[in-house]
């Protein structure tokens, strides 16, 4: 269900943004009952806060609501499912980063388990804000949707289903490539970590926009459930798998943001999907594998297989040289290390890249964090036997060196990489815990900026 009302709706009850550093003289020219309702509420403004207020009769009919002067999700997000059911208006102060937190915010993953009550909902009257704030919730609760769903549900055929209906929606070309016909196009690392799931390993491939127009390629690890294969995860590390899907789920959700808002690029999305199980023929520690590119990687490890289905799908993507691409995975636990279950870590080339995504992250509420493309670190991952090893001996340095391992497979092509949680261990305004599309919108902002020149 939308988390916002058509403006025809009645019976709106209008919601008031109250600065706290205002608050004093906002109080001061309410009705002495008003002021008395605040005074009982403990209302200071305070984000977080909210009072209802009565109209000439004494009814409650307006609700205001505290804000400390920072646009973010928070300022709506706990709202719907704080406030009673019903429908509500935000007046012409609320910034367009708090209405989407109030979308965000009221998200419920529905698929097995039913609602006892539906959410506040809110009627946004500028229909061109409404239009952005809906594209940009329906592309993240997209996201969460996949994320959240078990792998009974979404092995690599149902998401290949998805993204059809996705790209068949609006106007974008899809094809699959699938199983044994992986080794015929060379895609040789996919179906390597694929092969032993009884639901085959593909690549998906959405192409849309202007040909003409930069060319602009995301990719998305779409590893749907990882048992780690033959080295095979404990039980405690297998519990949450079905998210090792997150960044194909993020990639599609900003893929579909960037279509439906129609932004001026050539749209190129790359989706390995597999699941990494086990059987007889699971690929083994010390086996070699000749990537698309031609490169050899050495198995050191059947559970760093993420940057195993990246490898080729990003030496596919370099060969029409795009003007940027961008990858999103749940690589590596040393990242979570680094930088926190709340933050994307990201890994860029080019360093102005980087800062302007750092800034959107700010903007957008979608913190993002740079770790580096530490070159000296390329030594862990040499073999013996091989070009490259997938996985180093070494405990230190495990996010870095597992985006050095994807950067040998870039070439000249400008690259942002995210390694993210894509998940919500804990529950916040408009963040409940669960799937979440962790760097879209700091993406899409950024993209929003780089492209605008181009329209």
């Amino acid at each position: 269900m939308s988390a916002f009302a058509e403006p025809t709706e009645t019976d709106v009850i209008p919601l008031e943004q109250v600065h706290v550093d205002q608050f004093t003289l906002w109080r001061n020219g309410q009705s002495p009952v008003a002021r008395a309702w605040i005074e009982r509420s403990d209302f200071k403004a305070r984000a977080g806060q909210n009072v209802w207020l009565p109209d000439d009769t004494g009814l409650p009919k307006r609700l205001a609501i505290g804000w400390n002067g920072r646009n973010d999700l928070s300022t709506l997000g706990d709202l719907p499912w704080k406030l009673p059911e019903g429908t509500y208006a935000a007046d012409a102060d609320f910034d367009e980063g708090a209405l989407i937190g109030f979308g965000l915010g009221a998200y419920k993953f529905t698929r097995y388990k039913s609602n006892d009550r539906k959410p506040a909902r809110l009627v946004i009257h500028d229909a061109a804000l409404r239009s952005r704030v809906e594209s940009v919730v329906e592309a993240c609760c997209l996201a969460r949707d996949l994320i959240n769903t078990g792998a009974d549900d979404l092995l690599p055929s149902a998401l290949a289903a998805q993204v059809l209906a996705t790209g068949a929606k609006l106007g974008a070309t899809v094809e699959i490539t699938t199983g044994d016909a992986l080794l015929t196009k060379g895609y040789r690392t996919i179906h390597a970590v694929g092969r032993a799931a009884d639901d085959p390993p593909c690549l998906i491939d959405l192409r849309w926009g202007d040909p003409a127009a930069p060319r602009l390629t995301i990719v998305g690890k779409g590893v749907c459930f990882d048992s780690g294969g033959l080295d095979l995860k404990p039980a405690s590390g297998m519990r949450t798998m079905k998210k090792d899907m997150g960044g194909a789920a993020i990639a599609l959700g900003l893929a579909q943001l960037i279509m439906t808002r129609r932004l001026p690029v050539r749209l190129r999305l790359l989706i390995p999907a597999v699941e990494n199980a086990i059987s007889g023929n699971a690929y083994r520690p010390g086996d070699v594998i000749r990537t698309y590119a031609g490169t050899t990687v050495e198995i050191d490890n059947t559970d760093a297989e993420g940057r195993l289905v990246l490898c080729d799908a990003m030496a596919l993507a370099i060969e029409e040289n795009p003007d940027l691409m961008i990858d999103f995975a749940t690589l590596t636990g040393a990242a979570r290390s680094a930088v926190g279950a709340e933050i994307s870590a990201m890994f860029a080339t080019k360093d102005q890249t980087a800062e302007q995504l750092y800034s959107a992250g700010v903007k957008a509420d979608d913190p993002v964090w740079r770790l580096p493309l530490h070159a000296p670190y390329e030594d862990m991952l040499r073999s013996s036997v091989a070009d490259i090893v997938n996985s180093p001996s070494s405990p230190y340095g495990g996010a870095i060196t597992a985006a050095l391992f994807l950067k040998k497979f870039v070439g000249d092509t400008e690259w942002v990489h995210f390694d993210t949680m894509a998940f919500n261990t804990r529950t916040r305004p408009g963040r409940p815990e669960g799937g979440e599309a962790m760097g879209l919108r700091a993406v899409f902002t950024y993209l929003q900026d780089r492209y605008a020149a181009s329209a």
